[in-house]
């Protein structure tokens, strides 16, 4: 069931929660904050389970707030003006979504989707400007984490122009690995993937039938493995080997 922007209350299944027994606060923006700080947002934030597909908030929605992951992914999507739904990149435990809008005073520019059983935290704006007002370490946390961003904006973008096909899709496999590989008996790598080949196409900015005739290259030689949403790679140094070629 799809979500808007702020609808999360005690009266509509919303559950209050423990920051100071979070694991990820610890690798979030919010690690900064004083054990006052905390007991303030304990008192104020919401948190509850997601599903796979609830939307947080749409592309265009008001910003009531910013959400931190504390365990799931969320995918964020940008709606081209064809009306297509392109994933531009994933939140995982610790990250908090939403800042963008919330610091700018502006609308979402992107939407934010669930792609895997999530508990993801909602403060409302005006808990999280009084934090940033009293305490401007949070705010730098941000910016640093809106510079990291950009930084790796600009290498994907450099990758597009710079890097084939191949190296892509090995690239992205490799980004993906730490989270949703594990290893094999007989050595080989097992990804199961939240996301679909669509999905992977557009975070490498190729077309779906481009990323179907690379990984149809990639089985024929041998690099990786593809069943529905499953990934079998036999030997992690050949997606190396398929970067360095380029590099």
């Amino acid at each position: 069931m799809a979500t808007r922007d702020g609808d999360i209350s005690p009266r509509t299944g919303g559950r209050m929660g423990n920051c100071f027994a979070c694991q990820a606060h610890a690798r979030s923006e919010w690690c900064v904050l004083s054990d006052a700080d905390l007991r303030l947002i304990d008192d104020a934030k919401i948190d509850r389970d997601y599903a796979p597909g609830d939307v947080l908030y749409h592309q265009g929605d008001a910003c009531k707030g910013v959400y931190c992951i504390r365990s799931g992914l969320v995918g964020l999507r940008k709606v081209g003006a064809d009306g297509n739904s392109v994933l531009v990149r994933l939140a995982q435990p610790g990250d908090t979504i939403g800042y963008r809008a919330f610091l700018a005073g502006e609308e979402h520019a992107l939407g934010a989707e669930v792609l895997k059983p999530s508990v993801i935290c909602f403060v409302e704006q005006v808990v999280a400007r009084r934090l940033i007002e009293s305490k401007p370490e949070l705010g730098l946390r941000f910016l640093k984490t809106m510079s990291e961003s950009l930084n790796a904006a600009e290498d994907k973008f450099l990758q597009s122009t710079s890097f084939d096909i191949r190296a892509r899709l090995a690239h992205l496999l490799l980004v993906l690995k730490d989270r949703f590989a594990a290893e094999e008996k007989d050595g080989a790598l097992k990804l199961e993937l939240p996301l679909s080949r669509q999905d992977m196409a557009a975070m490498i900015g190729v077309r779906p039938e481009t990323m179907s005739r690379a990984i149809r290259k990639f089985e024929d030689d041998g690099v990786a493995y593809f069943s529905g949403r499953t990934v079998k790679v036999p030997d992690i140094s050949v997606l190396f080997d398929e970067i360095d070629a380029v590099a």
